[in-house]
Order: structure tokens, then sequence, then C-alpha cells
């Protein structure tokens, strides 16, 4: 069985789908942190053209948990849990993850994943592109202030010189690519159920979507 939550960057969608996770007691997929994870990838490798870059991936070795409210992250046997989380990969995630091959080794490894549990995931084309047939989706949406207040918060654990300024045009130029890139755009899917987080509590949000998942789902 999986849930998914689709949504623009900083719409609250990874922290959302955490707290579903535990107080539903299932697991968690974080698809936006496997393409961090492929861009940190790129940086390491000295950023080569993509076509070069793609060439790498069967070198790529990816693997994921969640554990103890923190879904990690290792790459090549390496730990990149925190080092995803930067601006540096923030700035260029949105490119790296606009190209078909790599969404497809993304895709790949997530279909798979979820093959033997039940998984909330979240991410930009999960209820379009990746799981067409989730048992249940929504696309959640903010302001673009509000979004950017949310992510700031995040980063500056990682990269303490980022301001609200930066985080705001990251933002905006991260919509841009992502709704106009050619292979799976982020667009809420037909049947997925909109959730606008701006000006609600972090509780009243997940009141609303336990909610909506006991009614629908067999999970209660």
């Amino acid at each position: 069985m999986i849930i998914v939550l689709d949504g623009p960057a900083g719409s609250g969608k990874s922290s959302t789908a955490k707290e579903l996770a535990n107080r539903l007691n299932i697991q968690f997929l974080d698809s936006g942190a496997l393409y961090r994870a492929l861009t940190y990838f790129w940086i390491s490798s000295g950023k080569p053209n993509i076509r070069s870059f793609i060439k790498l991936l069967p070198e790529v070795d990816i693997s994921s948990e969640y554990k103890n409210k923190q879904f990690y992250v290792t790459l090549n046997g390496e730990d990149i849990t925190d080092t995803i989380r930067t601006q540096q990969v923030a700035e260029n995630v949105s490119e790296i993850a606009a190209e078909p091959q790599i969404r497809a080794f993304v895709n790949n490894y997530m279909r798979n994943l979820v093959l033997d549990d039940v998984y909330i995931a979240d991410g930009r084309d999960l209820g379009t592109a990746v799981f067409p047939d989730a048992d249940l989706k929504f696309f959640m949406t903010a302001s673009i202030e509000e979004r950017a207040k949310r992510r700031l918060k995040e980063m500056k654990l990682s990269d303490p010189s980022i301001t609200l300024e930066d985080v705001e045009e990251n933002i905006r130029q991260r919509d841009l690519k992502d709704q106009s890139r050619a292979s799976d755009p982020l667009k809420k899917a037909e049947d997925a159920i909109e959730i606008d987080t701006t000006g609600k509590t972090f509780d009243e949000q997940i009141s609303e979507m336990i909610t909506i998942i006991e009614n629908r789902t067999k999970l209660n």
C-alpha cells in the first residue's frame, strides 16, 4: 500500500509525511532525498556533463532507511543524510532531477522499495508518474513566503549563512523548473486531495489528513 504527498518545494511534504508515518506506524519514503543524493554525487564527481554523468549511474549504490524519525541515505557506503541538505545541493537538484534517465533510475528504486510494506512518500510527481495507482493521493501547497520560512529553518542547520531572500529565490526558480520540465513536470493529479497549509498549524494539517486517511483506506 502506498500513500503519496506531492507539492512544490517547501510546502511541508516531508515533515508532514514523516509525522503521518510515525502516527500511523508505517514506513516513510523521501523521494526528494534520493534526487538530492544523486545531485551530491554529480557535484562530488566534478559536475560532469549530463550525458557523462548518466553513464556513471550503474556505479551508484544507493540505499535508504527510515528509523528513529529520520530518513537516512547512504551513497556508495557513505552516509550523506546531512550533506544533501546544503544550499549547493538545493541549487542544482532541479537540473539533475529534470533528466528522464535520472528520474527513471530513482523511480525504479522507489517502486522496488515499496513492494513489501505500507509506505507514505512525498515528492513532486509521485501521484502522476511514479505511483499513478496509489491508494491515496494528496497535493500540498502553501504561499511562497511561508514555504521559504519553513525551508530556511531546515537549511540553517547545515548552512548558517543562508538568508530568507536566498531561499525565496531558490524556491521560485525550483517551482519554475519543476513545472516546466519536459519529463514528469510538477502538477496535481486529477484524483489528488489538495491541502493548502497556509495559515494552518502543523497539528491542524496532520489531524485533517489523518481523518481523510482513516476514512478512505484500511489504516485505522
